[in-house]
C-alpha cells in the first residue's frame, strides 16, 4: 500500500498541478495557516497566492497547514513560521513567538456569533445555561474566545464541546451533535452557503479586523517587504486578481478580494479584548 496518506497524496497533487516552477535556489520561507478549513480547501485557497508570490518575487513561501486549530497554535506560539495567517499571535501567550502584523484583507471586519439551526427551540443564550455549545477549539478567538466571553458575562455557563477547527463544529451543528455554536461570521455563511445550511443568529459581537498575515522577527527585512509588495498588490495586477478571484470561489469569499499593508495597531481591539476578558486563563 501507498504510505503516502490520502490528503497527503492530494496536497501533493495540488501542489504539483500549479504552473509556477519555483528554482531549486530560491529563498524558501514557511507560510503557516490557521485551521479553520479542511487540509484540502486550505490548499486550493493559499497555494496560487503563495506561487504568485514566487513568481514575482522569487521568494518561495511553503504552505503549512496543521490538523486542528489547537495544533496551528502550539506551532505559532513556538515560533515554528515564518509567515503566518492568524488572529491567534494576539492572545498573551503567543508575544514572545515575536509576530508582527504587517497585511491584513481588504474584506470587511469579522464579528463572533453564536448560532443555531433555523428551526431549532433554542431562542436565546439564556435557552443554552447548561446544555452543550460547539467551538472549533480554546484557540479560536472569534470562534471560542468572543462568544465565551459573552455567556459568562451573563453568567450562562455552558457544556463546551470541540470540533477541532471552524468547520469541523459547523459539521456537528448541521447533523446535530449540538444545539448552537461559536462561530466566524464569514466562515458560517460560507459554509452555509456550500452546505444549504439554514441557521439562526442568537448573538453577534462587534467586529474586529479580518485575520492579519504577519511576519516573525527573525525573517530578513528585505525578504519581507518584497512579499508584502507582491501580496498588496495582487488585486492591481491581471494576473493576481485572477488569482484571487478564483481562490474565493473555493471558499465562498465576497469581495473586495486581496489584502493591504497594516501595522500591530490595526489589531488593538484583539489586545484589549484579552486585557478585559472574564474568561480565566486567557490574559
Amino acid at each position: 500500500m501507498n504510505s503516502l496518506s490520502t490528503v497527503t497524496r492530494i496536497l501533493l497533487g495540488l501542489y504539483l498541478s500549479t504552473s509556477w516552477a519555483n528554482p531549486a535556489h530560491a529563498e524558501s520561507y514557511s507560510f503557516g495557516v490557521l485551521s479553520q478549513r479542511s487540509v484540502v480547501l486550505t490548499a486550493q485557497y493559499w497555494n496560487p497566492m503563495l506561487g504568485y508570490v514566487a513568481d514575482k518575487t522569487g521568494v518561495q513561501l511553503s504552505l503549512k497547514i496543521a490538523r486542528s486549530a489547537p495544533e496551528s497554535n502550539d506551532a505559532i506560539e513556538k515560533g515554528e513560521y515564518d509567515f503566518v495567517y492568524s488572529n491567534t499571535i494576539f492572545e498573551p501567550k503567543m508575544a514572545r513567538a515575536n509576530y508582527q502584523v504587517i497585511l491584513r484583507p481588504l474584506a470587511e471586519a469579522i464579528t463572533g456569533q453564536i448560532v443555531t439551526l433555523a428551526d431549532s427551540p433554542i431562542k436565546s443564550l439564556h435557552d443554552l445555561r447548561g446544555r452543550e455549545v460547539g467551538f472549533p477549539s480554546q484557540g479560536a478567538f472569534v470562534g471560542y474566545a468572543v462568544p465565551l466571553n459573552q455567556l459568562q458575562r451573563q453568567g450562562i455557563s455552558v457544556i463546551p464541546v470541540f470540533g477541532g477547527n471552524q468547520e469541523g463544529i459547523m459539521g456537528q451543528l448541521k447533523a446535530g451533535r449540538v444545539l448552537a455554536a461559536g462561530v466566524n461570521n464569514q466562515v458560517m455563511q460560507a459554509f452555509a452557503n456550500r452546505e444549504g445550511l439554514k441557521y439562526r443568529v442568537l448573538w453577534e459581537s462587534a467586529p474586529f479586523n479580518n485575520l492579519p498575515i504577519a511576519v516573525n522577527a527573525r525573517v530578513p527585512r528585505a525578504v519581507v517587504e518584497q512579499v508584502m509588495a507582491a501580496i498588496d498588490g495582487m488585486e492591481h495586477d491581471s494576473e493576481g486578481l485572477r488569482i484571487l478571484q478564483e481562490t474565493a470561489k473555493v471558499v465562498g469569499d465576497k469581495p473586495p478580494y486581496g489584502f493591504m499593508a497594516s501595522k500591530p495597531g490595526d489589531y488593538k481591539s484583539y489586545v484589549d479584548f484579552y486585557k478585559n476578558t472574564a474568561i480565566l486563563g486567557l490574559k
